[in-house]
């Protein structure tokens, strides 16, 4: 009962960045994505907790794992859902963001929006008057954070006390959605990146705000050993990120921050106790057009590998696979919760 009076208090609500909600109501988002996982493992489906709903799917940037999960996340539930890429409206070229929700307000209920400046998926959502879904900005990642502690929690049983290292570019998206997300759900998050890629202060300021409630102790550190000691959880990401694009600049900040066999044994943490975590897509080898012109065309790099080496990658830590299929559940219960009819729970 506790868990449905917490989503309940999310009908009609947009989610565009973790504080949006409160840590309970993110714990009940995370109980309520096993919830459906485990539904669909033994039913076979789940409630159609959007049955004659009708979804717009918004994406500036390209997605793989992210599309697919609102996309067949939404058609499961009972849900009609319109994809629109880069190129197929006049958003933001010749119809201002506010002018567009207004018209996907009026078409739709609910929109997923994956796109560059926090303050237009702000905008969108002021407009539009509908549940609106961040699916990636520049600055926060929500829908991922609910499978990341999803997966977390299946691994361990419980988030309160774990440890977290995210190793890497350290002021993109997801360390800002780790550090923050994990304050205010008890994780311990230490961003372990050289001082050029660290979060910014204000968002460093929230997760320590947040973390006084918690009891989680956040770290930001250039130091890799402090950084990973006693860490459960080793995560990283691309080191350069959609829109960017000097690599050997980021390799020449990152080599050392790579995550391969050395740094998971400076974790000193028992191997029964640590796992790998991996956003996606991982540039683990050179099979992509990307990772082989980087490793043509830049020096500093021992083979192929870039943030995490192939033997990480494919080892009995590796996890990353298992948040790729937490994606739909999360992003079913986000939908569900702040759309969805839960006389169905």
């Amino acid at each position: 009962m506790t868990v449905l009076n917490e989503l309940k208090g999310l009908q009609g609500r947009s989610f565009l960045k973790e504080v949006d909600f409160t840590p309970a109501q993110l714990e009940a988002l995370i109980e309520f994505a096993s919830q459906l996982k485990q539904e669909k493992q033994q039913h076979g489906k789940v409630p159609q907790y959007l049955h004659d709903k009708s979804l717009i799917l918004l994406f500036q940037k390209t997605s793989t794992r992210t599309r697919l999960s609102f996309e067949l996340g939404g058609a499961e539930m009972g849900a009609h859902v319109a994809y629109i890429d880069p190129t197929s409206s006049q958003f933001g070229t010749k119809e201002s963001i506010e002018d567009s929700g207004r018209v996907f307000g009026e078409l739709a209920d609910g929109i997923e929006y994956r796109g560059f400046a926090q303050q237009d998926l702000e905008t969108l959502a002021t407009a539009a008057q509908v549940p609106v879904w961040n699916g990636l900005s520049n600055e926060w990642h929500p829908t991922q954070m609910i499978a990341d502690f999803l997966t977390i929690k299946e691994n361990f049983g419980h988030l309160r006390g774990i440890n977290l290292a995210y190793v890497g570019d350290g002021r993109n998206n997801v360390a800002n959605s780790l550090l923050v997300t994990g304050s205010m759900l008890g994780v311990n998050v230490h961003i372990v990146a050289p001082p050029a890629l660290q979060p910014s202060a204000a968002v460093q300021q929230q997760a320590q705000t947040w973390a006084q409630q918690s009891g989680a102790r956040p770290l930001v550190t250039a130091d890799i050993e402090q950084g990973v000691r006693a860490a459960n959880v080793i995560y990283t990401d691309v080191w350069v990120s959609m829109g960017e694009h000097n690599w050997q600049a980021r390799i020449d900040l990152l080599r050392p921050y790579q995550v391969n066999v050395a740094l998971l044994e400076k974790t000193k943490t028992p191997a029964d106790q640590l796992i790998f975590m991996h956003c996606l897509p991982a540039f683990h080898d050179g099979n992509t057009t990307t990772a082989a012109q980087v490793a043509s065309q830049c020096h500093g790099l021992d083979g192929p590998a870039l943030e995490v080496t192939d033997t990480v990658f494919r080892s009995k830590y590796a996890r990353q696979f298992q948040e790729a299929g937490n994606r739909k559940p999360a992003i079913m219960a986000i939908m569900a919760a702040t759309l969805g009819d839960l006389t169905l729970f």
